[in-house]
């Protein structure tokens, strides 16, 4: 006959520690690359924005999560008044924040 029967392998010994650990180790190794690669800078960067945010003060140059960039008039612990225009304030929740803009380095518009 062309096709030989297959035999299961007889277990010799009952799986070692070691075996376990072989079988274990790429899985560690994987968590271990997504942590220092993926969550440890994505927890920096959060922490750096937050405290960026919590920062900020009457005078500040701010983007909101829209994409409008305006001037800080007052803060509150939760919300703060943007003024986008003169005389024209809307009142963002400063969590809503994308970024303080420094106007020291900020490049000003081409009116």
């Amino acid at each position: 006959m062309f096709i030989s029967p297959a035999f299961a392998q007889t277990a010799g010994e009952p799986s070692s520690g070691a075996s376990m650990l072989v079988q274990v180790a790429p899985l560690v190794l994987i968590f271990v690359v997504f942590y220092f690669l993926l969550i440890r800078p994505q927890q920096k960067r959060m922490k750096d924005h937050k405290t960026k945010i919590d920062a900020v003060k009457k005078g500040d140059q701010v983007v909101t999560g829209g994409g409008l960039v305006g001037k800080v008039v007052r803060v509150d612990e939760i919300y703060c008044d943007v003024e986008l225009a003169p005389g024209m304030k809307v009142k963002a929740v400063k969590s809503t924040l994308t970024d303080v803009v420094n106007p020291a380095t900020a490049k000003p518009a081409n009116d």
